[in-house]
């Protein structure tokens, strides 16, 4: 048994253990999804899955309540897979391993997955809790949200009945979302060139790791280091004076995740080997200064490595390590319509280099479609002057916020009853799956709320006990009050 089993609300917490045993990274979904529809179906519910493998789940309403305005809680399958460089774990074949620690329960040297996966649990623990009073209620678990929102741009219209949404996305107890940032991916590629190196050239490897990490919209505005941006500049300080010929460059692993590590294959005179480690070590001090207060384990690495492969020629390691150093990176922007939220954004996420080419890829976040529009330009440009290929791709809507909202006020007014405070009204720079959800379903009430999850997107997540306790109260409550259509 596990010793989440021993928190409370157990229901829920016995779902997210299950569901942390099952692995469900973006795109290895389908053996949660197959679970939770065999459960569905044991449990007597309807069931459907659509085209792109979304789920839906219908609950017939309490006895009484059959004349409240029908609710789709909402939820999305996949996880960031994220792991501690000496962590070994497959997060297509090997579970999560939550445990408790102290007021949080935490994974041990992964993420965690509480986002989304405690959303989608209450979701499935109303669905198993016959105390639960609600009106007709459906349960709409989208597929691989975290890497492109799939599951939210193939929803189709007149799927749902549902009249209001209650999407679990949210990572603030005490805090409802009533809009999001839109976001748009944006693709570098850069042609290389290739040569031998010279025969009196060592080879190294430098590695710059202990970062913390975390969620490129959540996280964007902290001022933790990315990796990939602090790689570059200490190459770009450095890679002409010592000759440094670059054969290999890598750092993050997704477009939304702040890089935590990232990785220079270097060949280096053999005379200037011992200036390129005191190079390091001097850098190595600068960023601790610089970053003592966010990412105060940060450390720089040099270690020789046999290595046979050709570097880049210099003009090729030149406007490669221009072009990363000066991509813009972090808050574009901040809100002038909602104080304290960043308005635009980007994260430099992935970096990386074959053969051939060396790919950026940057996640833009907006909650304007300018501000978007503005940084697409920027990168554009930035590509044109190094000679590179560019691409946005994949954007998706912001959800724009509805002072109006009927079930904004009720939650506001819930809330307000079960705690004696009121809860922030808040939009948050992160995406949500709702400015998505009103193409098919442009009339539908939304909200989001959630319980406390720190380090999302890196190994650090961690979400706290005892809002899951106060989000699960505010849940079931906030069901029972929905009024009549």
């Amino acid at each position: 048994m596990s010793e989440l089993s021993q928190l409370s609300p157990q229901p829920l917490w016995d779902i997210f253990a299950k569901i942390c045993s099952i692995p469900h990274p973006s795109y290895h979904e389908e053996a949660l999804a197959e679970h939770i529809v065999s459960w569905a179906k044991e449990q007597g519910f309807w069931c459907e899955r659509d085209a792109v493998g979304n789920i839906l789940i219908r609950k017939p309403a309490t006895a009484g309540l059959e004349n409240r305005k029908p609710v789709a809680l909402q939820a999305h399958l996949d996880m960031v897979p994220q792991k501690n460089n000496d962590t070994v774990h497959d997060f297509t074949t090997d579970p999560i391993q939550p445990y408790v620690d102290g007021e949080w329960v935490k994974a041990r040297g992964t993420t965690l997955g509480a986002d989304n996966g405690i959303g989608m649990a209450s979701a499935l623990a109303v669905l198993a809790d016959k105390t639960v009073e609600h009106g007709p209620l459906e349960v709409l678990l989208t597929m691989t949200e975290e890497s492109g929102m799939d599951g939210a741009f193939g929803l189709q219209a007149n799927w749902l009945q549902a009249e209001i949404l209650v999407n679990t996305d949210s990572e603030e107890e005490g805090e409802v979302y009533m809009g999001c940032a839109g976001g748009v991916d944006f693709i570098t590629t850069l042609p290389v060139e290739r040569e031998a190196v010279p025969a009196d050239y060592e080879t190294l490897r430098l590695t710059l790791k202990g970062l913390k990490g975390g969620h490129s919209g959540c996280d964007i505005h902290v001022g933790l280091g990315n990796a990939n941006k602090l790689l570059a500049r200490f190459l770009a300080a450095h890679a002409r004076d010592l000759d440094l010929r670059l054969i290999e460059f890598t750092g993050g692993t997704l477009r939304n995740a702040i890089p935590r590590e990232a990785f220079a294959t270097l060949a280096v005179p053999a005379a200037k080997v011992d200036a390129l480690k005191s190079a390091a070590m001097a850098y190595l001090t600068t960023l601790q200064n610089e970053l003592s207060d966010k990412d105060k384990n940060v450390n720089l690495q040099t270690e020789p490595l046999a290595h046979n492969g050709q570097a880049l020629t210099a003009n090729s390691r030149d406007r490669f390590i221009a072009l990363l150093n000066s991509t813009p990176n972090g808050v574009i922007r901040n809100s002038d319509v909602v104080k304290g939220v960043v308005e635009t954004s980007l994260n430099v996420g992935v970096v990386s280099i074959n053969d051939q080419q060396a790919e950026i890829i940057c996640l833009i976040r907006s909650l304007i479609d300018s501000g978007k529009e503005y940084v697409v330009e920027t990168l554009t440009s930035l590509a044109e002057l190094a000679g590179a290929h560019s691409a946005a791709k994949g954007g998706y809507p912001g959800w724009q916020p509805d002072a109006s909202s009927p079930v904004m006020a009720l939650v506001r007014e819930t809330y307000q009853s079960l705690f004696g405070k009121t809860p922030n009204i808040q939009v948050i720079h992160a995406g949500l799956e709702c400015g998505l959800f009103k193409k098919p379903y442009p009339n539908m009430d939304m909200v989001s709320i959630g319980p406390t999850i720190t380090g999302p997107h890196s190994p650090d997540e961690q979400v706290h006990i005892a809002s899951v306790g106060l989000y699960w109260q505010l849940l079931t409550a906030l069901l029972k009050a929905i009024p009549a259509k």
